[in-house]
């Protein structure tokens, strides 16, 4: 009986131990093990950050806008220096992107622009993330996603149109931001 008590820790132990070699990179993952990288720039914005006033919404837009509760930005500027990893680290990011729990919403842009798609997890009116991949060939790529609860694409692509009249344009934000420009 001890034996056998032995053999089975044992093998619930190397199960545990490949279970665990065999994780798949994760977008936040990716974020925190690229965020303070050379070449890279990393940056959470609470919501309030976007000076919003509330009482100028229509109740549409503003149950869109209490939906989102942060955007993580981490972007990679191409210089001349790190040109050959951005090719890399695009590879990784499209990889992670691939995941089929990652529904594609919109994709566009053009190769002398500039890319994008956007893509979410959840399911219409429940979605918990949106994740715009941006890159372009000139100034890098960014990974923006917008988390929050119970969030609806149709709506928070109305709250766009606010956001682009906002007065955000501060420090690395107005960076990041040109940055899709």
């Amino acid at each position: 009986m001890n034996t056998s008590i032995k053999t089975i820790i044992k093998l619930l132990i190397l199960v545990v131990t490949l279970q665990s070699c065999n994780q798949d990179l994760t977008l936040q993952s990716y974020y925190v093990d690229h965020e303070l990288s050379p070449g890279f720039t990393s940056l959470d914005v609470p919501v309030s950050i976007l000076n919003i006033d509330e009482e100028q919404l229509s109740e549409e837009l503003k149950e869109a806008y209490e939906s989102v509760e942060k955007l993580s930005v981490l972007a990679f500027l191409k210089d001349s220096v790190n040109a050959s990893k951005m090719e890399v680290e695009i590879a990784k990011v499209q990889a992670i992107l691939k995941d089929p729990k990652y529904e594609e919403l919109m994709r566009g842009g053009n190769s002398t622009e500039g890319k994008f798609v956007i893509k979410c997890i959840g399911d219409g009116e429940d979605v918990d993330e949106f994740i715009l991949f941006g890159n372009s060939e000139e100034s890098g790529f960014a990974v923006v996603r917008i988390l929050g609860d119970d969030m609806n694409f149709n709506k928070i692509m109305k709250l766009s149109s606010v956001l682009e009249e906002g007065d955000f344009q501060q420090g690395q934000l107005k960076q990041i931001s040109n940055f899709f420009k």
